[in-house]
């Protein structure tokens, strides 16, 4: 209900699948005790704890968990009501009655112990015309057929309900709908928006320290550094300073920043002796200048400082190091320290492709290590920063047009060769239009004749390949891509 709770809530899940992980995620008392504050918490559907020992008839245990959750929660904690009444064949009847059954006990544990009852209604796909694509997807992630008696089934009531729906289902159950609101309105304003976080790159202490820093440097040192560009000559107004000290992280980072940055330049100057020569001409000393500022005060100094530190290990413990690609390589910062190879100045190099002080966005740093090197990289990484603070970056699959054409017509046992015959018609592009199978069926004439064919296996499988399209088939680990944090993950 606030940021303390949505910190909860991560730090609940993300401890669910790293440390309670068995077959499913899951957490108990013990970690709800510790994260419930700012959360709310109802007693779920059929699948949560208090409605499974109901059926199971176990009611004194759910009469039990009730208290606890009462004494955790408070006033956050409410019964859940739902109702999904099948009304179609083809789905799954089952579910209601016994609904009816947990229901009829939420309400009366609702009175004996003062808990307030809400009325939900599960949600797994956006409009009821979805349903029949919902029930093809459950086919393809569990591995059956359309027709398979002993598949999963859902209700089919699954959609986000509109007020007046869930109005007309809770008419008899008044105070279940106005508890509702009452949770919505207990949802405070919160943003998780953040300027970027960098980790903390550890600079030697004889060199100084933020503690230092802060003696040394005044707020208005620092505003009037800002405020200039590398030739100390004034350029933004007050109130562009001001937005860019706030993009950054505010003045409590400005110090943080100041010393990485001086840091950042001293490293610089001990390279470019090695690139450059000593003393440096005044075309060079002036590009370092400015890069330098601009990393400066767009505040990422940081960053250059841990990717020339991953950087410089690599090269310590024999990993090929790529020497460089992309708009990185217009940077002659990147040059002296190393994490490139190619001079911008002898190119002709932009750096501004790079980094643009009108844009605040990171700098994107690729970086290419040897194959049998990186899980080498990767390990130092997490040993100097900590398992708790790195991580891999998830992929998401998607079901692209003729991965969802074969993937439903498999399920619907359209045969083979009529799915291949439909997925040669999918186009690679279609020009000035956007790219997807609603797109290919208007410009692509034997894909316009399946979506209207007699065959209604056939144009089902058009249908609903065509609302299945997009959808996350599959997840999985990225090659390389690595989230370093400056706090654990979990937070």
């Amino acid at each position: 209900k606030n940021k303390k709770g949505y910190h909860n809530l991560i730090k609940l899940v993300s401890r669910a699948w790293t440390e309670g992980h068995y077959m499913r995620p899951r957490t108990d008392r013990n970690e709800l005790e510790k994260y419930h504050e700012g959360l709310i918490v109802c007693s779920a559907c059929l699948g949560g704890e208090i409605p499974k020992k109901i059926i199971q008839g176990q009611l004194i245990e759910a009469e039990e968990a009730i208290q606890w959750y009462k004494n955790l929660f408070g006033d956050d904690y409410y019964l859940e009501l739902q109702r999904h009444e099948a009304t179609v064949t083809n789905a799954n009847h089952e579910a209601y009655p016994l609904q009816t059954i947990v229901n009829k006990q939420l309400v009366e544990y609702a009175q004996k112990y003062a808990v307030k009852l809400i009325c939900t209604n599960d949600v797994h796909f956006v409009n009821e015309e979805h349903a029949e694509a919902h029930d093809r997807l459950i086919c393809l992630s569990t591995g059956k057929d359309l027709d398979d008696p002993t598949r999963m089934l859902y209700t089919k009531q699954e959609w986000m309900k509109t007020c007046e729906e869930m109005n007309t289902i809770f008419a008899d159950i008044p105070e279940a709908l106005s508890n509702t609101l009452e949770i919505c309105d207990k949802v405070e304003f919160y943003s998780i928006d953040n300027a970027p976080i960098m980790p903390t790159f550890v600079i030697p202490e004889e060199f100084g320290t933020e503690e230092e820093y802060r003696r040394k440097y005044s707020e208005q040192d620092l505003f009037d550094e800002f405020t200039c560009d590398e030739n100390g000559n004034v350029v933004l107004e007050e109130a562009d300073v001001q937005d860019r000290i706030n993009q950054i992280g505010g003045y409590d980072k400005l110090h943080r920043i100041k010393l990485e940055a001086d840091y950042l330049k001293k490293l610089t100057y001990e390279g470019s002796e090695k690139r450059y020569g000593n003393p440096l001409n005044k075309e060079i000393k002036e590009r370092l200048d400015f890069e330098l500022h601009v990393m400066k005060t767009m505040g990422f100094p940081g960053y250059f400082l841990i990717v020339n530190d991953i950087v410089a290990a690599a090269r310590r413990m024999g990993v090929s190091v790529g020497p460089g690609r992309g708009s990185v390589a217009g940077s002659a910062v990147a040059y002296c320290l190393g994490i490139t190879q190619i001079d911008p100045i002898k190119y002709d190099l932009l750096f501004e492709r790079f980094l643009n002080p009108d844009r605040i966005s990171l700098p994107d740093i690729d970086i290419d290590f040897d194959d049998d090197g990186r899980d080498d990289v990767l390990r130092w990484i997490t040993e100097k920063y900590g398992k708790e603070k790195v991580a891999h970056i998830i992929t998401y699959g998607t079901m692209a047009a003729k991965m969802s054409i074969k993937d439903v017509a498999r399920v619907q046992k359209l045969p083979l060769s009529e799915s291949e015959r439909l997925t040669k018609f999918v186009p690679d592009k279609v020009a000035d239009k956007k790219q997807n199978l609603s797109t290919f069926i208007e410009y692509v004439p034997e894909l316009k004749a399946a979506s209207i064919s007699p065959d209604p296996v056939v144009r089902d499988t058009i249908k609903y390949a065509r609302m299945l399209e997009g959808n996350v088939r599959n997840t999985g680990v990225h090659a390389c891509g690595t989230i370093i944090c400056r706090d654990d993950i979990t937070d």
